[in-house]
């Protein structure tokens, strides 16, 4: 695309890491997908933000796995419906500050970031692949729009999730997923 796509999750899909669980929908969805991200906390508040000083406005990173209810996302056309169901956004385990990167010389433009659903590897990729940058992302979605510190950005994912696969490997009841970052940790969640 020529421009980030941004679309926006309810509060109420947001859960933490394992004992918290993902809601299956069953009833809702059969397409109940995956997706792990580097969820980017902004930490100071910015409107027209220059793209130079984008990275001032983050507090820290944490993992995301943006679940998504693909057929409801298709039905609907826009994206809200199918990304913002009831606990289908973990996030966690830890925030990682931006000074702590920094300190250590860590780059979030190119850290490993991966997917595993019941032991198996599905996503396995890094930031660098990302279609769009950190920086950039920040200062397109904060063009005209403020952002405010514990807004999450939530930073997109790489190729391997359920549905694209051939058969389709969706979720469903049991699975355990675990989505990682380097430098940040994994989270773990089951499925109900």
């Amino acid at each position: 695309p020529k421009y980030p796509i941004w679309f926006t999750k309810a509060p109420e899909c947001v859960i933490g890491p394992h004992p918290d669980k993902i809601e299956s929908h069953k009833k809702l969805t059969k397409w109940l997908d995956y997706e792990v991200e580097l969820a980017v906390i902004i930490g100071k508040k910015g409107r027209d933000i220059d793209p130079k000083n984008a990275m001032s406005h983050i507090f820290g990173y944490t993992v995301g796995n943006d679940v998504t209810a693909r057929d409801i996302q298709k039905r609907h056309v826009q994206w809200f419906k199918g990304k913002s169901l009831d606990s289908t956004c973990p996030l966690g385990p830890a925030i990682v500050p931006h000074s702590e990167f920094i300190e250590h010389g860590v780059d979030p433009g190119d850290i490993r970031v991966s997917t595993h659903v019941n032991g198996e590897l599905r996503q396995d990729s890094t930031t660098s692949k990302l279609i769009f940058d950190i920086p950039t992302m920040i200062s397109t979605l904060s063009a005209g729009f403020t952002l405010l510190p514990g807004d999450v950005i939530l930073t997109g994912t790489p190729e391997g999730v359920g549905f694209a696969m051939n058969p389709p490997q969706v979720l469903k009841r049991g699975d355990e997923v675990i989505v990682a970052v380097e430098h940040i940790g994994a989270l773990r969640n089951l499925v109900k």
